[in-house]
């Protein structure tokens, strides 16, 4: 696990904008440390990589996967939540449905095989790989708004998945609309018996991988969650892999070192 950045519990007070004061035992101003234990990892499907890159704590990353190729994403650091949108890259229009995919498949959670569906009922990606016992779609994406309410009026400066999924989002020629509900690849989002859910420790750890195809050309949109306001994590933002492959192409040589060569995006690209 990342090194935690404070004692748990411990009790901070912070100035309000009426003068007053706020009292909370959640951090501000969490970033990735230094000598965090991490691990690139790799595809998990063999072919040859058509695309390579990390992206930074905190920031956000798109792509679009062409019909057939698998996207891997690593969970560099360990329990870094990777939110994530899907669009059909030639009709945005059409974009990833919770309801259709969970409807479909009769149950809560994503799991090898899922099948990821659209607004149209239609596949968009199938999960082909998965290292951890079940990924979560129900749990939403943070944002300045609802870290406000759950956290207090200290963090509303803080940007979230939200934040970041616009910021992407306009580069692609998308907006405010365009914004859905979404997967959150390594965070663990349990449904109790009563229906209540909650965000709880994760199940992944550094290294740890999912693996997904596109069934058709597929614009792919990822939110290197800042889970700031969060413990899941140990308020230490990691970085992830992302690796695309065409498993009809010649296996390329593993790599595991980070590649930092390719980086595309920063934390200062998502502020």
């Amino acid at each position: 696990m990342a090194t935690i950045h404070q004692a748990e519990n411990t009790v901070i007070t912070y100035p309000t904008a009426s003068g007053g004061t706020v009292a909370s035992t959640v951090p501000v101003g969490a970033v990735y440390a230094e000598g965090s234990a991490l691990d690139w990892g790799a595809s998990l499907v063999e072919g040859a990589v058509v695309q390579d890159e990390n992206v930074a704590p905190n920031a956000p990353w798109s792509t679009v996967v062409t019909e057939g190729h698998v996207l891997t994403i690593v969970d560099v650091g360990g329990n870094q939540s990777a939110d994530c949108l899907l669009y059909n890259a030639d009709d945005p229009e059409e974009r990833y449905s919770v309801p259709d995919t969970l409807a479909w498949q009769g149950n809560a959670y994503v799991r090898t095989g899922t099948v990821l569906r659209s607004s149209e009922g239609r596949p968009l990606m199938t999960v082909v790989g998965n290292e951890i016992d079940r990924q979560d779609t129900i749990g939403g994406a943070c944002g300045k708004e609802s870290n406000t309410l759950r956290y207090g009026h200290h963090v509303m400066f803080h940007h979230g998945c939200r934040e970041n999924f616009l910021a992407e989002a306009s580069r692609r020629g998308l907006g405010v609309r365009d914004l859905v509900s979404n997967l959150n690849w390594f965070m663990n989002v349990p449904v109790e018996a009563d229906g209540a859910l909650g965000i709880v420790d994760g199940m992944s750890a550094p290294g740890r991988r999912v693996a997904v195809r596109a069934e058709t050309d597929v614009l792919v949109m990822v939110s290197n969650c800042p889970q700031m306001n969060n413990p899941c994590n140990d308020f230490n933002p990691t970085p992830l892999r992302m690796i695309v492959v065409d498993p009809c192409g010649p296996a390329s040589p593993d790599d595991a070192r980070p590649p930092s060569a390719q980086d595309t995006s920063t934390p200062e690209d998502a502020a």
